[in-house]
């Protein structure tokens, strides 16, 4: 029984190597299920034993990069040295890995058109949930206004996803970087308390 769940695992593994370089490279339309599949090793049974199907596959390879983008965003936090500083540097992280051509293409653009609104997506509402954190903290400790923290969060959120998936989808992403930065700081400013 354990080497049989060690294969499903090393098997489900390998789709998910093979499907992320597929998508990064020729988008989630283009990709072929043969080819990725061949490149894993595997048949198309395992595919459908461990994923269901293409979409199934992506939301497994959207989930993998949306976690480490998550985990690198908390990295970029922890370096700071206020909470308020911190829960910035996550957002503006999160908003700049949207310049990654992998994270831009399967995450930013290939993920909504296929799996919906990611704010409904799982990895999604991880990260929601430290923000969620964050901001009660931070209300707290009086440097965030009371607001109500559900909201302030879920405002937070969806301006950086909104972000990203602005520069994603546009012609010049690198100009648009830094305008939807100084925005998103101004923004998030409005929630300072007067003394915080």
């Amino acid at each position: 029984m354990a080497k049989r769940i060690e294969t499903m695992e090393k098997n489900r593994a390998a789709l998910i190597a093979a499907a992320r370089k597929a998508f990064a490279e020729k988008g989630f339309a283009a990709a072929s299920m043969d080819e990725l599949t061949a490149a894993a090793g595997l048949t198309r049974g395992a595919l459908y034993h461990n994923f269901g199907d293409k979409r199934g596959l992506l939301a497994a390879v959207v989930g993998q990069i949306d976690t480490e983008m998550a985990s690198r965003a908390k990295e970029i936090g922890a370096r700071q040295a206020t909470g308020w500083d911190a829960l910035l540097a996550e957002a503006e992280a999160y908003i700049e890995m949207a310049l990654n051509p992998e994270v831009r293409r399967i995450v930013l653009l290939d993920g909504p058109a296929v799996l919906g609104d990611p704010a409904q997506w799982p990895s999604q509402d991880s990260c929601l949930q430290v923000t969620l954190k964050a901001v009660k903290q931070l209300i707290a400790e009086g440097v965030m206004k009371p607001v109500d923290p559900e909201a302030a969060a879920r405002l937070l959120s969806g301006v950086a996803l909104n972000a990203a998936l602005w520069i994603a989808a546009s012609e010049d992403p690198a100009t648009v970087l830094p305008r939807a930065v100084d925005t998103f700081r101004h923004l998030a400013s409005g929630l300072l308390a007067e003394n915080g």
